[in-house]
């Protein structure tokens, strides 16, 4: 063989490799050690790829132990980040209260075989400093629902009028939760029949307060034998335990998912879990977008018998969040694109609230590719999002508290507006979200160039937005909070706000700032 043809056979070679390499990562998405979504230069870490091997041995462990063909497969995301621990990150970097700052790690249970599939149990938690929070798991753990106390759960909101949120929280007894006996205590000992865990611990790593309800299923957690868990069904994939407060406000859920998906990605999940609700809520719209995010939603109370996990993650309460706790203290980072962060990392900035936008814009099916055009070249659509009488919850009037006042003189202003633009064609949107399914309130705004709306839950939605989407809120005098300044900042997101001085808007003052924002998008 010549110079030549040998020159040209190394190269049918070479992209024969190239090929089965990119036909084997666009099969197998869900890897979190993997950083090919988000590296446009493909500067992939040392230690991410010496990381890789031993979790597809993980993996297929846990494919043999599991029905995981019933599990929804992670998508690619655009800016997706690895979430493989990294004990350098910084305690109050931008990484440590939206990422994985979960680094220090406590083994309380180890299982006999060394991976947690064998007879013997195994528990673990992931520290944050930075968050005050943990996130722990553990297998061949054991749920007796007949031991928490609490609603049924999953009620239609018509059949539970009135009923007190007390009865929808749950009281641990002793024994709601068993856990296997393993190979050995970690960090601190126990003793069988007793608690997996001290008051001190719980103190030092979940929460002080006697009522946290994630202190409270940890510290009802008894140690057994591995022949004494008995099990009336077992359920073999990974499976979130959450607990929820505020369950009917979108700001808090989308707390709640946050910290869903944080602590999937933290405990290495190669697939979507499946979710319990250990509360006792009845149903609301927000369902929805829990079943496309995961892979099935349950409530604790419809099991009848008990319960044993293979794989059970507890995941922080909403409050332990950096959205939640950015309000009562500075969180000072700017968002940016995950390719930016891979050409010049910088722990001041922030792409994390970018990645879950899209694991929700992905969840409902709607497309994330960066090559995809991110709006319609139809014009401009400029999202309205209204405030509307509903009934929220059991204890809930119907009534939200109004805003602004005169919103409907605003939207007809607007509407006239945008009928007589000349420059460029502006839809205006009617975003009644209390009357729509989740679905179609994320396409409206991913649809928005800009979204408009009082201060309210529903502009929580704004996490989900398109990056060159832009905010304008308008503030009344009596609700003037960082909520949504804060989350526009977070994903990077340009933020104007209209200060009133009561809670009457002046319809021209409105149109000259939205035809000022119109201009800047070349409108």
């Amino acid at each position: 063989m010549n110079g030549r043809g040998y020159d040209l056979l190394k190269v049918v070679v070479a992209l024969f490799l190239l090929n089965t390499l990119s036909v084997y990562i666009y099969f197998h998405p869900s890897s979190p050690k993997l950083p090919h979504e988000a590296s446009p230069s493909s500067r992939i870490r040392k230690d991410d790829l010496e990381s890789f091997v031993p979790d597809l041995a993980e993996q297929q462990r846990q494919r043999r132990d599991g029905n995981f063909d019933s599990l929804k497969r992670w998508p690619i995301l655009p800016s997706y980040l690895p979430w493989s621990q990294n004990p350098s990150v910084r305690t109050h970097s931008c990484e440590a209260f939206f990422g994985n700052g979960f680094i220090r790690r406590l083994d309380l249970l180890s299982a006999v075989d060394g991976g947690g599939g064998g007879e013997g149990g195994w528990f673990r938690c992931f520290r944050s400093e930075t968050l005050e929070s943990s996130v722990c798991e553990g297998g061949q753990l054991r749920m007796a629902p007949e031991r928490i106390r609490m609603a049924v759960g999953g009620e239609k909101l018509e059949d539970v009028l009135g009923r007190g949120e007390e009865e929808e929280m749950p009281v641990f007894e002793d024994g709601a939760f068993q856990i296997a006996e393993g190979g050995g205590g970690g960090e601190l000992g126990f003793r069988r029949g007793k608690s997996l865990v001290s008051d001190e611990f719980l103190d030092n790593y979940v929460d002080r307060s006697r009522r946290h309800p994630i202190r409270n299923l940890i510290g009802s957690i008894r140690v057994v034998k591995p022949g004494e868990l008995q099990c009336d069904q077992w359920i073999e994939e990974p499976t979130l335990l959450i607990t929820r407060y505020e369950y009917a406000n979108l700001f808090h859920t989308v707390t709640d998912w946050y910290n869903a998906y944080v602590s999937s990605r933290v405990t290495e999940l190669p697939y979507r879990p499946r979710v319990i609700f250990v509360d006792g809520h009845c149903t609301s719209p927000m369902e929805e977008t829990w079943n496309a995010l995961f892979s099935s939603v349950a409530y604790a109370k419809s099991f009848h018998g008990s319960v044993c996990f293979r794989h059970a993650i507890m995941s922080p309460l909403g409050y332990e969040n950096a959205m939640f706790k950015g309000l009562g203290q500075p969180i000072n980072c700017e968002g940016t694109s995950a390719q930016d962060l891979w050409r010049n990392p910088d722990d001041s900035k922030t792409a994390r609230l970018s990645e879950f936008g899209e694991m929700i814009r992905s969840a409902f099916g709607f497309s994330v590719n960066r090559h995809h055009p991110e709006k319609a070249v139809s014009g401009h659509n400029v999202l309205f999002v209204r405030r509307e009488d509903y009934l929220a919850h059991p204890r809930h009037s119907g009534k939200p508290e109004s805003r602004l006042s005169n919103e409907q003189e605003v939207f007809d202003a607007l509407k006239s507006w945008a009928s007589k633009h000349s420059t460029c064609k502006v839809n205006l949107v009617n975003g009644l979200f209390a009357h729509m399914p989740m679905k179609d309130q994320v396409q409206a705004i991913q649809d928005a160039s800009v979204i408009i709306g009082a201060h309210g839950a529903g502009l929580t939605h704004i996490v989900s937005a398109t990056p060159k989407t832009v905010i304008l809120e308008i503030i009344s005098s009596h609700v003037r909070r960082p909520h949504f300044a804060l989350i526009s900042k977070w994903k990077g997101l340009k933020y104007h706000a209209i200060n009133l001085a009561g809670s009457h808007a002046n319809p021209p003052v409105v149109i000259n700032e939205l035809s000022s924002i119109l201009k800047s998008l070349g409108c």
